[in-house]
């Protein structure tokens, strides 16, 4: 789910030319082959994590509210203060975590050791999600799966500039970026055939764990062989959640980007379940079956979208169009899902802005990259950028309540108003991504 410090004075160029003075030594050394095994392996642990985490934010932890709750009131406002809560630890561990990793001195390496750590973790949180009985011991266990799932997610990340050079990245990141969408599908998928809510938990925990180990054995990871001179002190802790968008202003214009095309696609997507249910009276097993299309239906979109995006744009060289592209798309989909008629509409609403989401995840990461601040930090920096992937889902659960019972007065409705404000917020990101002038 989910990445500069203010007193970083590297430069874009800086950061890039680290990656490819590292690609190269790998290359220098016979490593040519152990980097060809290192792409599908990241695919496969952004796919496990994502798995883990996603199922719960976008079928599971919905549908477990309702068990435990006493009325569709009550668990609309529990969904809300779950995902609202869990989401801010999400946005302080990535970072955090991020800066840890690129402080590590363990003889397995800087990355290695959050990885596997975060996803055992995380699976034990998760097997505690799927027995707990109360609003209280979900809320504490979906705080501690976000925690340690960002963690593998910003140490994972952050192997990208280590490993590849700026040129390939976009390539690399299309790859990853549909480890996304395919993570909701596979996670919808197994909600389906596990009736058990502890099952739909804990399952997700078990494969992200072993995919996570499956990356630690293929990664050649980094090792600092000398501590870090500064000390990890309370302002080096603050400093880990921030970056000065002034002085690096390319930088400040992602965050705002990814934040808003994010928003949009995520942010509003947690209550989806109940808008199937209330808006089209459907019970919870058609609900996660015309969920599950909807997540097919956005996948196989996505899967033209996302590899032919990131090919285009290191062929190219330009990053910005895709993301423009992206947010327009996803703003006509957000649109028909606001006033969708039927089911049907509904399922093309989700395949269209699966479109929009394949072409901005397919360049999102690659872009990121080339506009970090600091070389020496780059877990740390994309833990900062990885913010405006969790704040959307701590921000639009707790507006959503809000939304939607002030569209319920209105004769938009309450459903509709909430997804055509994610449309608004989606074209913002289309609209600021220009703002960025360091990346084509």
């Amino acid at each position: 789910m989910a990445e500069s410090s203010v007193t970083a004075i590297a430069s874009r160029a800086e950061t890039a030319g680290l990656a490819d003075s590292l690609a190269s030594a790998e290359v220098a050394n016979g490593a040519g082959a152990a980097l060809k095994g290192y792409v599908p392996a990241l695919a496969a642990v952004n796919f496990g994590i994502y798995l883990a985490l996603l199922t719960p934010i976008m079928v599971s932890l919905a549908f477990k509210v309702q068990h435990i709750s006493a009325t569709s009131d009550a668990a609309t406002r529990s969904l809300g203060l779950v995902m609202g809560v869990g989401s801010v630890f999400a946005l302080l561990a990535n970072p955090l975590a991020g800066r840890l990793s690129d402080r590590t001195t363990s003889r397995w390496g800087m990355r290695r050791p959050w990885i596997l750590g975060g996803s055992i973790v995380g699976a034990g949180g998760l097997a505690l999600m799927g027995v707990a009985q109360s609003v209280w011991v979900l809320l504490a266990a979906w705080c501690l799966v976000s925690v340690a799932m960002n963690a593998v997610l910003a140490a994972a990340n952050a192997t990208l500039p280590d490993q590849v050079p700026a040129a390939s990245r976009g390539k690399v990141s299309g790859v990853v970026g549909i480890t996304t969408p395919l993570g909701i599908l596979a996670g919808t998928f197994l909600v389906k055939i596990l009736s058990d809510d502890v099952a739909r938990f804990v399952v997700p925990g078990v494969i992200g764990t072993a995919l996570a180990v499956l990356f630690v054995l293929v990664l050649k990871d980094r090792c600092l062989e000398n501590k870090p001179e500064q000390r990890f002190t309370a302002r080096e802790f603050f400093g880990s959640f921030v970056f000065n968008p002034v002085t690096h202003r390319d930088f400040g214009w992602t965050w705002l980007t990814k934040f808003c095309v994010v928003f949009g696609y995520a942010g509003v997507a947690t209550f989806l379940p109940f808008y199937l249910t209330e808006k089209f009276g459907l019970a919870e097993k058609a609900a996660i079956s015309t969920i599950l299309l909807a997540n097919v239906a956005s996948v196989l979109a996505m899967m033209v979208s996302g590899p032919i995006g990131g090919i285009l744009s290191d062929r190219i060289a330009k990053r910005r169009p895709f993301v423009a592209i992206a947010g327009a798309i996803m703003v006509v989909g957000l649109v028909l899902l606001a006033f969708a008629p039927s089911i049907a509409a509904v399922i093309v609403a989700q395949a269209i802005i699966g479109l929009g989401a394949g072409s901005f995840f397919s360049v999102d990461l690659a872009l990121a990259t080339e506009v970090l601040p600091n070389p020496q930090n780059i877990a740390k920096d994309l833990g900062v950028l990885n913010i405006a992937n969790a704040l959307p889902q701590a921000i639009a659960p707790a507006m959503a309540p809000a939304i939607i019972a002030f569209g319920s007065t209105t004769a938009l409705g309450g459903y509709t108003t909430w997804y055509l404000f994610g449309a608004l917020v989606a074209l913002a990101g289309s609209v600021l991504v220009y703002r960025i002038k360091g990346v084509k």
